[in-house]
């Protein structure tokens, strides 16, 4: 979706439509069953929700546009938090609580973003253009905070005393998520304000900006994010249920529910980062693919603690044994890869591999 231009017409069908739904589902107290009108029910509630997301982050995009940094990227970035939150809390909740989900999500998370995402990006720029070009000190930020980020949150939970386990206790729990809130914040003000050249092509910056929005249509999208925000709020409880029964119906392992939550959160800034790809502007595939990883452990993984404390529900965060290796390897992967400023079609295809094997041992470990 563009941020330019007549609002298309998705970004206000598809809210309508969430609420809509949500409504006439609880209204006649339908869920879903293993029968042909539950997968109908499962189809359509499916897309309805990545289209009210797809309208979320659009929405989010104009506002951002418009104030301006930093607000705008952390306007942006909370919105993407307020629907991960939503749909893993309730997930974890349900009537199968899931302690691990916001791990696997984390994970498959890292594992989409920089494997799946970057190495199409990748492979996209290097088929068209052989070469592509990014700024090697940005890409290093990223990694480096992505890389603390993911070890302090993912592999040192199996590793710790006070708790057996792959948990952490509370102290250990809050603890952690303070720390990773201030890694993530003085990242954002690095990104948008220290060294806000590092992350964008050394080409830009002279371009006349485009017309400004008027304030009826900025009014208009605040109103519309709030209206999205609020239908994937209440659609997550239909979403939960649904992906509880479809899990057992197909047989899946547990795994495969944080795969689907992080797909529905990634979808909008992955097409956003192919199409950048195509247009030759690897450093803009970058920044939104590794900054969606960033603000989902970031903001996210302290937002799930908050909630599991409160609850008192109990919070899985270490990795299994693959798991570690497959992070690992990741990050070997990524440093070599970023290292050098320059990529083409063997790295986006080794990054798509480790992806491929990411997603072949969810469903056979």
């Amino acid at each position: 979706m563009s941020t330019h231009g007549p609002m298309p017409r998705s970004a206000w069908v598809f809210p309508a439509l969430a609420l809509l739904l949500y409504a006439l589902a609880t209204g006649v107290g339908f869920d879903f069953t293993p029968s042909i009108g539950g997968m109908i029910f499962a189809a359509v509630l499916l897309a309805v929700l990545f289209g009210t997301v797809f309208a979320a982050v659009h929405h989010a995009e104009v506002v951002a546009e418009r104030v301006g940094e930093p607000y705008g990227t952390l306007l942006l970035t909370l919105a993407v938090t307020i629907i991960e939150v939503a749909l893993i809390a309730t997930i974890m909740l349900g009537e199968k609580p899931q302690p691990a989900l916001a791990r696997d999500t984390v994970f498959a998370v890292v594992m989409i973003v920089c494997n799946g995402l970057v190495g199409l990006c990748i492979f996209i720029g290097g088929l068209r253009y052989r070469e592509q070009d990014f700024q090697v000190s940005g890409s290093n930020l990223y990694l480096s905070v992505l890389f603390v980020l993911a070890t302090i949150t993912l592999i040192m939970p199996n590793y710790t005393l006070t708790a057996p386990g792959p948990i952490y206790s509370a102290a250990q729990l809050g603890f952690v998520s303070i720390v990773t809130l201030i890694l993530y914040a003085v990242f954002l003000y690095t990104q948008t304000i220290r060294h806000r050249d590092y992350f964008i092509n050394r080409d830009e910056g002279k371009v006349a900006d485009e017309a400004r929005l008027s304030n009826r249509m900025l009014a208009l999208s605040i109103v519309l994010l709030l209206i999205s925000l609020l239908a994937v709020v209440l659609l997550a409880k239909k979403f939960s249920a649904t992906v509880d029964a479809v899990t057992a119906m197909v047989g899946a392992p547990p795994a495969f529910a944080g795969v689907v939550v992080a797909l529905l959160i990634l979808l909008p800034e992955s097409v956003a980062a192919v199409g950048a790809a195509r247009r030759n502007d690897l450093q803009k595939s970058i920044n939104l693919a590794l900054g969606s990883s960033l603000a989902t452990i970031g903001l996210t993984v302290p937002a799930v603690a908050v909630v599991a404390y409160t609850l008192d529900k109990q919070l899985v965060l270490g990795l299994n044994a693959p798991g570690m290796v497959l992070l690992v390897l990741t990050f070997v992967v990524s440093m070599l890869t970023f290292g050098t400023g320059r990529t083409n079609i063997l790295f986006g295809l080794v990054h798509m591999l480790v992806f491929a094997v990411f997603l072949f041992m969810v469903f056979v470990p």
